[in-house]
């Protein structure tokens, strides 16, 4: 398993932020976890080019950070559903607005990164 060697900088509320959020899916996770897809398998529908093994790192890394709750349920094969906290629901208006933005400027947006590839 991959052991951080540098400790990150948190001086400010973007450090913070970034270090929580860092990773390609851990938005839109929030997002459609948010929109009740709750189990890994919706999940994985939702985001189909991720890998199965990358969603389950970030939604760990999710978890660690007190952004969702897994819920493992007594049954055979096992039934996992992961919910937003409290903490995690205050994030979803911000991912809204960075989502509303990005539609706004879609166009734009697009263009620039097309250049590049």
């Amino acid at each position: 398993m991959y052991e951080r060697k540098v400790i990150p900088n948190l001086n400010c509320g973007l450090d913070l932020i970034g270090e929580v959020l860092y990773g390609k899916w851990k938005i839109r996770l929030l997002w459609f976890i948010d929109q009740g897809h709750k189990r890994p398998s919706e999940l994985q529908r939702k985001i189909p080019d991720a890998s199965r093994r990358v969603l389950n790192m970030q939604l760990n890394e999710l978890e660690k950070h007190e952004l969702v709750t897994r819920k493992i349920y007594p049954v055979v094969p096992p039934k996992v559903e992961y919910s937003l906290t409290e903490f995690g629901k205050t994030l979803i208006p911000v991912i809204a607005a960075l989502g509303q933005w990005g539609d706004k400027h879609e166009d734009r947006l697009r263009d620039v990164i097309l250049k590049r590839l």
